[in-house]
């Protein structure tokens, strides 16, 4: 994978949130990071992890539900080396989120033991949930609450100011909006960040972004690109012939016969995006060990 395109992607309201993050820090107990199963090092906001350093964490891998699953445990057993809490959930359909309460509680036993010696037994715990945009943040705390109380978008940037969302369990949630930070060094990670919609679309080249997963995909899982698409893999030797193949074979012609490229990126960024393509994860954490 080479030659990879500059993304990036930094709107004004970001440095806003990350400096309304800074100082909401000290009204909670512990953070809730979200991120994407199928990206978890690249959805992981290097400066958030700065800003929440010696605040107690709990890591969700979200949308697992989409994520190879040897993939998911190699990263949650990544995280048990480290020290970190970590569980594999899917916010939409709730699935995994019935451990979230009770993990708060384990990364937080000291501090609620201190709670009960100042007779405040039952105290609310108050949760900072963060993370990327378009990672689930919403769709989260709308499924632990029970009810729609975050504003939910299929696309990045929605949730725009902080909001206190009350849980039945004496836990209250602090919602922030989504945060990237101002430089990607690693050019592949806005990459990714951009194949799962993290990034707007529209700040990118969607042909070469497609063009680009769907060469990735070749490599890591040419059986479901062969699957979904009615091809070989080994008889292409670019993203960009993949693509104009899936256009070809899924009928996407306009004038002339020739084919409609556009078309075709947009239907293998949603299809990869909606999990139509299968259970697909892009890192490993072999990948990052020095």
């Amino acid at each position: 994978m080479s030659d990879i395109p500059s993304i990036q992607w930094f709107p004004g309201h970001m440095t806003k949130t990350r400096r309304v993050i800074e100082k909401c820090l000290p009204l909670v107990d512990a953070v809730v990071e979200i991120t994407d199963a199928r990206i978890p090092y690249s959805s992981k906001n290097p400066d958030l992890s700065r800003i929440i350093a010696g605040k107690p964490r709990l890591v969700i891998l979200n949308k697992s539900d989409a994520a190879d699953p040897d993939a998911t445990a190699k990263w949650l057993e990544y995280y048990r080396k480290k020290g970190i809490r970590a569980i594999a959930a899917d916010c939409r359909s709730g699935k995994g989120l019935k451990a979230v309460i009770p993990e708060v509680k384990i990364l937080l036993a000291d501090q609620i033991k201190k709670f009960e010696a100042k007779g405040m037994k039952g105290r609310v715990l108050h949760l900072m949930v963060v993370g990327v945009p378009n990672v689930g943040k919403s769709s989260f705390i709308n499924k632990m609450a029970g009810k729609n109380k975050a504003k939910v978008e299929d696309r990045p940037g929605v949730t725009r100011e902080k909001q206190w969302v009350k849980l039945e369990s004496d836990v209250e949630l602090l919602d922030m909006p989504g945060v990237l930070w101002p430089k990607f060094e690693d050019m592949s990670v806005g990459e990714k960040l951009a194949f799962t919609g993290a990034v707007k679309d529209d700040v990118v080249d969607i042909e070469a972004l497609a063009s680009r997963l769907l060469l990735l995909l070749s490599s890591i899982y040419p059986q479901k690109l062969e699957e979904r698409y009615k091809l070989k893999c080994e008889n292409y030797s670019d993203g960009w012939e993949l693509l104009n193949a899936v256009g070809k074979n899924r009928g996407m012609l306009i004038s002339g016969g020739e084919i409609n490229t556009e078309r075709a990126a947009i239907t293998v960024l949603d299809e990869f995006r909606s999990g139509k393509l299968g259970r697909i994860t892009l890192e490993l954490p072999s990948d990052f060990e020095v």
